[in-house]
């Protein structure tokens, strides 16, 4: 039986860490950390809940029922489950995701040195996607390439953004926003929240157990267990990563008091600590931290989309990926604005399904309680998406007035409590009959 050794089980971790972070995970926490002020650390605390639990719960989720989609979604039944899985990883893949990770990295780390003129992005989304094509098409190499020399450089450079953060800040703490005087934590929860780093860990699960199992692991629990693993790595490597770059944001109102976002913070940060070295610095920081995404996100939905359809993974890869280079080129604002209404009702449905699938020993009858309380989830899900996508006077005017809705949160209370009825009816209901083997 093949075992893992140390190294292997690091630079598995590795590759976890590095298929996670992703752009939008290095652009958030300065900007929330700068809004934090003074409460920097509270608000820090609530990022990590989200931005970190909830991905590292999905990763064990998926690690528990071997590492697909499929067996999560099960108990909703063949077709729903299917459909489901399909919306995740169209909408974390080619359709939105893949695509935003060329552009980022090209107006973050290549449009200060070459303007953010149409051409120079074509140019650089065709090397960029040849490169992430070359890594995604050898998926059996995916822990050697990324876990053991792509992401030591990409470590090695956040390293030295996160260590000057903390030993040369640029001043001292700043004074908080109004937005995170009275509620830091739940701020700093919904701005983990708004990564949706759970819709991809529901997609790199499968890429994980792939990962294992293409070094030679057949053993079940041995793939279950070293995904558990790999997902601490991770979530250990993300959280010191979020916390410097809070502290970072927290420190730099003196030089970058009126930036917009997270984007700017970093820029001016790096270019007055570093100058032009410090251009440089971001720009291998982003390019890498995309480049390791979008061959994670392709590599997955050539795994799901291979088995799905009568296509081989190879096929899958090359049209995905020449789609993805075609929509990077509509450019980074419109992907977004088309994209955060449907990312926006797919996360509810995720989370849901995986707490569901942990808390799975309670169920008599997990269909009993995952049909009910994931419709619920849907119906608020879309009407969180309808709202996002700024068609809010074609929903009812109760719902703005629900519980948490103005933080996008209106789903919670009407799917807990969905969630206790079905779980009540559950136990009250016959234990089903189990069928003879």
């Amino acid at each position: 039986m093949t075992r893992l050794k140390s190294l292997d089980l690091l630079a598995l971790g590795f590759m976890t860490f590095a298929l996670f972070l992703g752009a939008g995970n290095i652009i958030f926490p300065p900007s929330a950390g700068m809004a934090a002020g003074e409460h920097v650390w509270s608000a820090a605390f609530g990022f990590l809940i989200t931005g970190v639990g909830l991905p590292l719960l999905t990763v064990v989720a998926l690690a528990r029922v071997g590492g697909g989609m499929n067996e999560l979604t099960a108990p909703l039944g063949r077709r729903a489950g299917t459909l489901l899985a399909v919306a995740v990883y169209l909408a974390i893949g080619p359709l939105f995701a893949t695509p935003r990770t060329a552009t980022v990295s090209f107006e973050m780390g290549v449009a200060p040195f070459t303007g953010n003129e149409p051409g120079a992005l074509m140019i650089y989304s065709v090397a960029y996607f040849a490169a992430v094509l070359f890594l995604a098409l050898n998926p059996g190499k995916l822990v050697d390439s990324i876990g053991k020399f792509i992401t030591p450089v990409l470590l090695a450079a956040l390293l030295v953004l996160g260590g000057a953060a903390l030993l040369a800040p640029v001043g001292g703490i700043g004074q908080s926003a109004e937005t995170y005087q009275e509620m830091p934590f739940v701020q700093g929860f919904l701005q983990g929240y708004l990564t949706m780093d759970t819709l991809g860990a529901l997609v790199f699960g499968i890429v994980i157990a792939t990962a294992i199992k293409d070094r030679g692991v057949s053993d079940s629990r041995l793939v279950t267990r070293y995904s558990m693993i790999a997902g601490f790595i991770a979530a250990s490597g993300l959280s010191l990563v979020y916390l410097a770059l809070f502290y970072l944001g927290a420190t730099s109102q003196g030089i970058a008091g009126d930036a917009q976002n997270g984007v700017q913070i970093l820029t001016t940060y790096v270019q007055h600590t570093f100058g032009i070295y410090g251009s440089l610095l971001l720009a291998v920081v982003i390019t890498l931290a995309c480049l390791t995404t979008a061959v994670g996100l392709l590599t997955a939905c050539g795994e799901y989309f291979s088995k799905l359809l009568p296509v081989s993974y190879r096929t899958v890869v090359l049209v995905f990926g020449l789609f993805s280079l075609v929509v990077s080129n509509q450019g980074l604002t419109h992907l977004i604005s088309v994209s955060v209404p449907v990312l926006v009702g797919l996360y509810p449905l995720a989370i849901v399904l995986v707490a569901l699938s942990l808390l799975d020993c309670l169920w008599r009858s997990p269909r009993r309680v995952f049909v009910p309380t994931m419709a619920i989830t849907l119906v608020f899900g879309l009407v969180d998406a309808i709202n996002a996508a700024g068609f809010k006077a074609l929903l009812p005017s109760f719902i703005a007035h629900l519980p948490l809705a103005e933080q996008g949160l209106g789903w919670l209370i009407p799917v807990a409590l969905t969630l206790l009825i079905a779980a009540g009816a559950d136990r009250l209901c016959p234990q089903p009959a189990t069928r003879p083997a």
